[in-house]
């Protein structure tokens, strides 16, 4: 099953580059890049699977291979407008394919976990990656852009996979992921430097410097927790009435109906009672063994100080369930207003946030609807 999702899967992207460079470049080559992307969003299921993370290791080494292939003396020379033999060209082709497959998998993934309104910018920073990969192809032809790409690529993976081989994450395992991303990095720089050392040592530095400004952008990223904090991700969260855990492990919950017109609001509403306690539900997914720490913290906009915490309230996952660890706090005597909930992780980056508007209870109480959380 899960060999034949990757065939799929390189059928999809081998049907993109056909319609990229063939005839029909405008529109189907846009219709077959999303469709690699929502492809990938769909047949890549936890981030500790043994084939998901398979495929990006393959990925990475024909990536490798190809820069490897291409660093040539005779591609550096005046003639490097012809760019060398027919197979040098098919290297760049198929390196540009892979650079395209490990940029879409690395978006589903990180898009699966933290909030867009946090960790934007490092969306950004791999949506532009992705983008730029399918649009500036004579880029490729150049090692700086090559090795830049390379050692995204080589970072991004390292930050999720490191901490589900060590069963821990934080901040000592990010820096340790950054110092083995510049080590792999460097040693297959020097490999190169042995295949075409004039012209490689002539570029070092600005192969270095370029590769040493993502190094310090994600960096600064992670410290002001923008980087999404995979690899743990939110699967589910709800404001709720009542909650019960039952005897088979199910948990029985009691939510607000919205009505039709819930259907049209961004944000969900609650009738809260005096003194009725009010119930955050959250499922975050964390990977086998990995079993960490999490807080619900409680904000209400105020506004003239904007978002002020109300509690924070520790919890803790433990990894390997499919839907998520699910678990819940509880808080009585929320004032009327704008509230939400931020799931973080002990180091300040956010999971996932829940916005919801308590509303005071007038008349009849609240409809609500039962539901089962298996």
């Amino acid at each position: 099953m899960a060999t034949d999702t990757l065939s799929k899967s390189l059928l999809l992207r081998a049907g993109h580059w056909a319609f990229h460079h063939g005839r029909a470049h405008i529109s189907l080559s846009s219709v077959s890049l999303i469709g690699g992307f929502v492809f990938d969003a769909v047949t890549l299921k936890r981030i500790d699977m043994f084939w998901e993370n398979f495929w990006v290791v393959v990925h990475l080494a024909v990536v490798a291979f190809c820069i490897y292939w291409v660093t040539r003396e005779v591609n550096f020379g005046p003639e490097r407008e012809g760019w060398g033999t027919k197979v040098d060209r098919w290297m760049i082709v198929l390196l540009q394919f892979f650079f395209g497959g490990l940029l879409s998998t690395y978006m589903v993934f990180y898009f699966r976990s933290g909030t867009f309104w946090v960790s934007w910018p490092f969306y950004l920073l791999l949506t532009a990656a992705f983008f730029a990969n399918e649009q500036f192809k004579s880029q490729y032809t150049r090692l700086e852009f090559q090795l830049s790409v390379f050692f995204l690529s080589l970072f991004c993976f390292l930050i999720f996979i490191l901490p589900v081989v060590v069963h821990v994450m934080g901040r000592l395992v990010f820096l340790l992921s950054g110092v083995l991303s510049l080590g792999l990095w460097w040693l297959f720089v020097r490999a190169l430097r042995g295949r075409a050392r004039e012209n490689v040592s002539r570029r070092i530095p600005t192969v270095v410097a370029s590769s040493a400004a993502i190094f310090v952008v994600i960096n600064v990223l992670y410290f002001l927790n923008v980087i999404p904090p995979l690899p743990v991700s939110l699967q589910d969260a709800s404001i709720l009435h009542s909650i019960q855990r039952t005897a088979a492990g199910t948990y029985v919950v009691q939510a607000e109906k919205q009505g039709w017109l819930g259907f049209f609001r961004l944000v969900p509403r609650f009738h809260s009672a005096p003194g009725e306690p009010i119930y955050f539900y959250s499922a975050v997914f964390s990977p086998t063994s990995l079993n960490t720490d999490i807080i619900h913290e409680w904000q209400m906009y105020d506004g003239r100080r904007g978002w002020v915490t109300a509690d924070r309230i520790p919890l803790t996952v433990r990894g390997g369930r499919d839907g998520g660890y699910r678990t819940y706090s509880a808080k009585s005597g929320l004032r009327p207003g704008a509230w939400r909930v931020n799931v973080e992780i002990p180091t300040g980056a956010i999971v996932g946030r829940f916005r919801f508007d308590v509303l005071a209870e007038s008349g009849e109480p609240a409809a609500l609807k039962t539901e089962l959380k298996d």
